[in-house]
């Protein structure tokens, strides 16, 4: 909207009568599945009834010359504050009317209304007439929910994982030391990149850390062979490579486009492995002793292997409950949602209890495609809120505690601030979609039958650097910056 439709002046104190509903005349024209374009008119009878009203909330405290206050004549007060009178019943009339076409027409609006009240005339004669865009929920049939059958991995979580875990945990504390040799597979570059076209360089970033793995991962492009690009390169060697640059990179004119980057190593460092000192028990959270450490490596592992439970059994119901799903939806839609599918994905991985650097590589995946998972999740979001409402699931205060407490419990940060940051970046919403989402997968699984499947942790073989070729990132959602070694925070968390 361009301008608001909502400054109506108040009514006076104690009257609580319900307003008059207007006789609206309402045409709707459906552009696409979640897009109606609405045009309204007010006739001349509910503007005069307005106009009447206005007036008569004047006259009390008009000041007009040679009359005491609200003593003027209402004929007097009604041209003289004409102009005055009129932008206040146009907003009324504008905020009246939007409401009440929206609850006539059972729309479900899921964004703001796009109207240009500026261009709203209230005229003189005759009856007021506007249009405005709406995106509403998509109407379908509910797809069948009941009785589906699901795989669920289960796996027990054994000695070897917490291990190999700790291993990890361990690296993320490990001393850096210099190395003048080639880097091997789990040591660190210093890296200075540039991206070109041609000889238009297109972005460049200095001294990024990288971890030397398989696949080398940019928020809109990925690089196979990462390992063995750089296997002979030494300290003040350069190495280039071919990039193809995501299809939804922010910058339209590049995508899909094969670039080079140039990769100048600065520097090598190998990881020197702590020991289970009491100091280093102290800094990764104050453990008494290496069996606490290690129990709580364990449960923080029970959280990641529920998250990638939850994560396999919502990609079955998902593809059950949307194959029939073929309606589109608008791209101004996906594209604004995209950066809340990211936050939602984040939230979800805060709270399971996985780190950084794991989420970072999670984001740049999905930022990578972001439409067509986003067209998906909007898809699975629309039928699941459907069947909300059909079961009566709904949220309430203790799930938003109990996901706050469980955000709070990996991050390290008191429930008070987690709330306060959601709250400050609008994140509530995306929450309270989660919860309900969450409870309405659990409403279905209730009703599914199970068949239990054997589990394995995802081994590590990407690495995920918070920079874009194209030098521009689409949204600027808040994605931990990656951490290694000795720069790492105090919390224990498994690298997966």
């Amino acid at each position: 909207m361009s301008d608001s439709a909502t400054a109506i002046a108040p009514s006076p104190a104690g009257d609580e009568a319900a307003p008059k509903p207007l006789n609206l005349a309402v045409a709707i024209e459906n552009v696409s599945t979640c897009q109606r374009r609405v045009k309204v008119t007010i006739p001349r009878e509910d503007i005069d009834r307005h106009f009447d009203e206005a007036v008569a909330e004047l006259m009390p405290t008009a000041l007009l010359p040679g009359f005491r206050p609200g003593r003027a004549p209402r004929r007097l007060v009604s041209s003289r504050f004409k102009s005055e009178l009129a932008e206040q019943i146009r907003s009324r009339l504008l905020a009246a009317a939007m409401t009440q076409a929206t609850e006539q027409e059972s729309l479900s609006p899921i964004s703001e209304p796009d109207l240009d009240v500026a261009a709203v005339v209230l005229p003189d004669e005759g009856p007021m007439t506007f249009e405005f865009a709406i995106e509403v929920r998509p109407e379908f049939e509910l797809p069948k929910w009941k009785g589906l059958s699901i795989n669920r991995p289960t796996r027990a979580i054994g000695d070897t994982d917490v291990e190999e875990s700790l291993g990890t945990i361990l690296r993320e504390r490990s001393r850096l030391v210099p190395h003048d040799g080639p880097p091997s597979a789990g040591d660190l570059v210093v890296a200075n990149l540039r991206f070109r076209d041609g000889d238009t360089l297109l972005s460049e970033a200095r001294e990024l850390e990288i971890m030397v793995r398989p696949k080398l991962s940019f928020a809109d492009a990925s690089l196979a062979g990462f390992d063995a690009l750089v296997k002979k390169a030494r300290p003040g060697s350069t190495v280039t490579a071919d990039v193809t640059i995501s299809d939804e990179a922010a910058v339209e004119s590049l995508r899909g486009k094969t670039v080079t980057m140039e990769l100048d190593v600065v520097e090598v460092k190998k990881l020197e492995l702590p020991e289970l000192s009491a100091a280093v028990l102290e800094e990764l959270g104050g453990f008494e002793s290496a069996e606490a450490l290690r129990e709580a490596v364990k449960k923080q592992l029970e959280g990641q292997l529920e998250w990638h439970r939850r994560r396999q059994v919502r990609q079955q119901v998902a593809n059950a409950l949307t194959a029939s799903a073929s309606w589109d939806l608008p791209p101004a839609l996906l594209k604004r949602q995209s950066l809340r599918e990211l936050e939602r994905s984040i939230l979800e991985l805060r709270r399971s209890g996985f780190d950084d650097d794991s989420i970072r590589r999670h984001v740049n995946e999905l930022r990578q495609s972001a439409l067509a998972s986003t067209a998906r999740a909007l898809k699975e979001h629309f039928i699941l809120e459907k069947i909300a409402e059909a079961e009566g699931i709904s949220d309430t205060g203790s799930d938003y505690d109990d996901e706050i407490r469980a955000i709070a419990a990996q991050s390290g940060e008191s429930p008070r601030r987690v709330r306060a940051s959601l709250e400050k970046r609008g994140l509530m919403d995306v929450l309270r979609n989660q919860i309900i989402e969450r409870k309405t997968l659990e409403r279905i699984e209730q009703e599914a039958s199970f068949k239990d499947t054997p589990f394995e942790f995802p081994r590590p073989d990407v690495d995920a650097v918070d920079h874009a070729v194209c030098g521009v990132v689409i949204g600027e959602e808040e994605i931990p910056t990656a951490q290694h070694a000795d720069s790492a925070d105090a919390r224990p968390g498994a690298r997966r």
